[in-house]
């Protein structure tokens, strides 16, 4: 009992004394230099940006683009909605200072823009589509009109589109996309097609302007193509990149393929290792490589796609002669 009387009354003066002291400390006055209070924050004032729509579709297929850049004396587009790699399209200013322009009707597909503010190239600040390539970021508007085109997302089983790192002994840390059927989990094996991108682009570039996912999707669901994995490689390899050229041994991309890509999507992936089942194809600077890989391995690649692509005269005669 004497115990609990000594913890109780030690209790009770602690308590006293923490009172006490608050109440001291909240009866101290301030000190003559103390900082005044700071003064609230300024509101920001609304801007036509606030509400601006762009890009903006119409049921035409036409574009319309809009930047609000008060104090601009120049904007233009730049890009697959221009009317032509030479001929930007210009935007005219409004008393707002919102920039506008609109382009001509443009068929179901995704293109690509960039504004150029006096002379400054810049992405869509409302846009949030964007796909780079090796050396820019662009913008992406997606044109469908009805919603049911061949590229667009439809109502039909999805299959996926993964982002696959892997080392490249030669080349380092390496990147490509691989799309798997909606059905992959199905356990059986699957034909593969290595699809290499143009000059100038990146691995996601078949995926997020070529739309190559939802394309296949779309085939597959209408029992227009056999349901395959499709690798989406980055064919170019920077300063050592090589590929306008007869001799594949002369791209770092040829061995990079070969005895690294096939043999890792062969490890990780249920596809068919039969020659038969294994195609190669490509776009422009993809379709030269095509060309020079394929070729020059047909024990390996039964079937060769080339897009928009073919050797130079001088090209083509040292590729027969060798």
């Amino acid at each position: 009992m004497t115990v609990l009387r000594s913890g109780l009354s030690s209790a009770c003066i602690l308590g006293a004394l923490a009172i006490l002291a608050s109440g001291a400390a909240a009866q101290t006055p301030a000190r003559a230099d103390s900082a005044p209070p700071a003064p609230p924050m300024p509101r920001r004032q609304p801007t036509p940006n606030d509400s601006l729509v762009s890009p903006e579709v119409s049921s035409d297929g036409r574009v319309t683009l809009r930047i609000y850049a008060p104090k601009a004396s120049e904007v233009v587009a730049r890009g697959d909605v221009a009317p032509s790699f030479s001929q930007p399209l210009p935007l005219t200013r409004d008393a707002r200072g919102v920039w506008t322009g609109v382009s001509a009707p443009l068929p179901p597909g995704a293109y690509q823009y960039t504004f150029v503010v006096d002379g400054v190239a810049t992405i869509d600040p409302k846009n949030l589509s964007t796909s780079f390539s090796q050396s820019s970021l662009n913008s992406l508007v997606e044109v469908s009109p009805t919603g049911d085109d061949f590229q667009a997302e439809r109502n039909v089983p999805h299959g996926a589109v993964a982002v696959v790192r892997y080392h490249s002994p030669s080349l380092g840390a390496r990147r490509m996309h691989v799309y798997t059927p909606p059905d992959y989990n199905s356990g059986k094996a699957y034909p593969v097609l290595y699809l290499i991108h143009g000059g100038g682009e990146a691995d996601q570039s078949w995926s997020a302007v070529g739309r190559a996912g939802f394309i296949l999707d779309n085939l597959i669901a209408a029992g227009k193509a056999k349901p395959m994995i499709v690798v989406m490689p980055a064919g170019g390899v920077g300063q050592k990149s090589a590929p306008m050229t007869s001799d594949p041994s002369k791209d770092p991309f040829t061995s990079d393929l070969l005895d690294v890509i096939i043999p890792y999507v062969e490890r990780n992936y249920k596809v068919s290792r039969s020659p038969d089942s294994r195609a190669l194809a490509g776009l422009s600077m993809g379709g030269i490589q095509t060309l020079n890989i394929g070729l020059t391995n047909l024990d390996k690649f039964r079937w060769l796609g080339v897009f928009s692509s073919g050797w130079f005269p001088a090209d083509l005669q040292a590729f027969d002669t060798r």
